[in-house]
């Protein structure tokens, strides 16, 4: 057996063993003011007792930033995302499987297309050990549009 040959077929066997995951980025809009939606966001994971790591201002920076790269697209009116996590849910499903490690922190985006309804999304991992994140995620931003 040639070496390119044992190549291929520990590529293939690694492929057929490894399931397949898709990922989803699940979102929910909400009529009210986009200021009002992200300290609604922010609210709800404090709330909760976690702390938010980052905040980021996404799309204040690609506005800032929109003429420096040559475009004249408006892409938000607003675009914020919280990065933070939880120490008990993380070891809970660090515990269940210690790759879960590449989905920390969790992330909400809140975030508002011109003319259109204020979006807050987050992702819903595939991977069954992560139920437990794709649960808080989806309280949070329950808890966030509930108002």
């Amino acid at each position: 057996m040639t070496l390119m040959t044992r190549v291929l077929s520990v590529a293939a066997l690694i492929c057929a063993t490894t399931p397949a995951v898709a990922d989803e980025f699940v979102t929910a809009t909400s009529e009210e003011a986009f200021e009002d939606v992200t300290f609604a966001v922010e609210s709800a994971i404090v709330g909760r007792g976690l702390v938010i790591d980052s905040h980021t201002h996404t799309g204040d920076m690609l506005e800032r930033t929109r003429a420096d790269v040559g475009s004249d697209v408006v892409l938000f009116d607003g675009a914020e995302i919280f990065l933070f996590c939880s120490a008990e849910v993380s070891r809970k499903v660090m515990e269940a499987d210690p790759t879960n490690i590449r989905y920390c922190p969790y992330a909400i985006t809140v975030y508002q297309r011109p003319g259109e309804a204020v979006t807050v999304g987050f992702m819903l991992r595939d991977e069954p050990t992560m139920a437990p994140v794709n649960d808080l995620l989806q309280g949070l931003v329950a808890d966030a549009l509930a108002g």
